[in-house]
This record gives structure tokens, C-alpha cells and sequence, in this order.
């Protein structure tokens, strides 16, 4: 356990929204977990390095007084990931809402410590299976929101060779991840419809964050530095997860995919409801977690 920031929630704040939003520590996922801490929420702020995670929490602390849990694990192993949720229902008897934002890109192929092709490992099944692990947690009125991305586009599942054995590229596999995060999420939808917990997509626009610059050598850092002036900052990037996540406007709605906001449209891959349920059920024997409607 990390005892320095995950604590229980202290008396009195019991009634208080809680809200978890992976990859915290920057960018768009930072701007996220402030913006909902601004709307009153108590946010656990999940994050894989630690040292990372306390100069973000102490960054978004010392800027207003926000209540903020820092919470450490790492999405590219699944013992973690059931040690963290775990840790989570010991300190909180709720979750409201739950920000699926994490993502990694990367040029070259690499394996998880489940020997998963890293962006389909982490972008997709480390999500899958926190989602269903805090599933017992989140109640009617809940809201899940998955971080997707346009990339979807021109993605498809791979069934057969989903860690990219053969062919791999960035491309390739960065949009299969993202189409993954849509299909699952309106899979997911279709199966919560009788709890009234509701899940949705968005596409946050092209952010400008530390996605794509590799943090052990530095490489991406010059061309992002290039391209940064026609990037929109994290903060426009989070308005829609926010949005989501928070407004009544979007209380009934699930299943769907926003972009600035507004129900847009998919591709046609990612409206395959066949794909979507056979993308469930690999997923449940990767992870070995099963889906159940309580």
C-alpha cells in the first residue's frame, strides 16, 4: 500500500463524488483530475511512477485546494492492476465516476510482463480489466468514459495476431488499441443498461502531451516541440471527458462517441457490434475476468 496518499476517506467527505482517472500525472489526464477536483470531487489520481505522480499532485495542490489521492499501478501488468483495485475497495465504498484516460504509443513493438503487444496491453486490456474489477463499486448514475482517439479510423482488430507478431508498426497497433477502447466501451454499455451505469467514448483532438515521446531516451520530443503550435493544450483536450463524465446533458446517454462535446459518428469497423462482443470475450480470456450483471 502507499500509505503517504492512499488514505480512506476521511469523516464527513463520505457524501462527496469520487472519481478516478488513470495517467493523472500529465497531460490531458492531469487536466482532467483538476477539473473534476474543481467540481467538488474527491479524485484518486492514478498513476504508474511514483515520483511522477507526487510532483503532479503536488502541482495541482499548491495551484488551489483540491482534493486529490494520489494512487500508484502500473497497467502493463495485470498482478498489478488486481492489487491496486484490491487496495481501491479497502480505502472507497464508491466509485461515480471512472476516467479511462492512460494510453501509450510507441514506435517499436513491446511486451508487456504479460507478454502483450504494449498498446494493446495497456491502452486496452489493462482498461478492461480495471473497469470490470471496480464495476462492484459504481452504482446507478455512475459514468465510465473511455479516452479514445480519431486513430480508430483506421484500425481493426487483429483476432488472430493481436500482438502483432507479424507486421507490427505504430500505426497498426496504436489504432487497433483505440478502436478497441470504442468497441469495448459499447459493448460494455450494452451490458450495464439495466444498472444504469453509463459508458462513453471521446476523442480528445490532437492534444499536446508526453504521448509518443519515449521518457528512457527522450526521442519524439523535438517533433512534438514543432508541432506543438498546432496542438490544443490538455485542458481543451479534457473538456469533453469532462463533460461526460459530469453533465446532466449526457446523463442518459451510453454507448456513444463524442468529439468537442457533440455525438459524432464512428467508422464502420467500430459500429460492429459482432466485433465488439468477440473483443469482450478475448479480452475476458486474456485478463481471466469475467463479466457478471451484479
Amino acid at each position: 500500500m502507499y500509505e503517504a496518499m492512499n488514505k480512506t476517506v476521511p469523516e464527513g467527505e463520505e457524501k462527496k463524488k469520487i472519481a478516478l482517472v488513470t495517467g493523472a500525472n500529465s497531460g490531458m489526464g492531469k487536466a482532467t483530475a483538476a477539473a473534476l477536483a474543481d467540481q467538488g470531487y474527491l479524485v484518486v489520481m492514478l498513476c504508474r511512477n511514483k515520483e511522477r505522480g507526487e510532483a503532479a499532485l503536488k502541482d495541482l495542490q499548491e495551484i488551489k485546494d483540491r482534493d486529490l489521492r494520489l494512487m500508484l499501478c502500473n497497467l502493463a501488468s495485470m498482478d498489478d492492476i488486481r492489487r491496486f483495485t484490491g487496495e481501491f475497495k479497502e480505502n472507497f465504498e464508491k466509485l461515480d465516476v471512472l476516467v479511462n484516460n492512460a494510453g501509450v504509443i510507441s514506435l517499436n513493438r513491446r511486451i508487456t510482463e504479460d507478454g502483450l503487444e504494449e498498446q494493446f496491453g495497456i491502452n486496452h486490456i489493462g482498461h478492461f480489466l480495471l473497469t470490470l474489477r471496480l464495476l462492484d463499486r459504481m452504482k446507478p448514475g455512475s459514468r465510465i468514459v473511455v479516452v479514445a482517439s480519431g486513430a480508430h479510423k483506421v484500425g481493426r482488430i487483429h483476432f488472430n495476431d493481436y500482438n502483432l507478431k507479424r507486421g507490427f508498426n505504430v500505426i497498426t497497433a496504436y489504432s487497433q488499441s483505440k478502436l478497441a477502447n470504442i468497441l469495448f466501451a459499447r459493448e460494455l454499455a450494452e451490458r450495464l443498461r439495466g444498472r444504469e451505469i453509463t459508458v462513453n467514448c471521446c476523442h480528445p483532438g490532437a492534444v499536446a502531451t508526453s504521448l509518443g515521446i519515449d521518457r528512457d531516451t527522450g526521442f519524439g520530443k523535438t517533433v512534438m516541440k514543432l508541432l506543438k503550435p498546432y496542438f490544443i493544450t490538455p485542458e481543451m483536450g479534457a473538456v469533453t471527458a469532462v463533460y461526460l463524465a459530469t453533465s446532466p446533458d449526457v446523463a442518459g446517454a451510453t454507448g456513444k462517441y463524442f468529439y468537442r462535446c457533440w455525438m459524432t459518428k464512428t467508422s464502420k469497423a467500430a459500429k460492429s457490434k459482432k466485433a465488439a462482443r468477440r473483443l469482450f470475450a478475448l479480452s475476458e480470456k486474456i485478463t481471466g475476468e469475467k463479466f457478471t450483471d451484479t
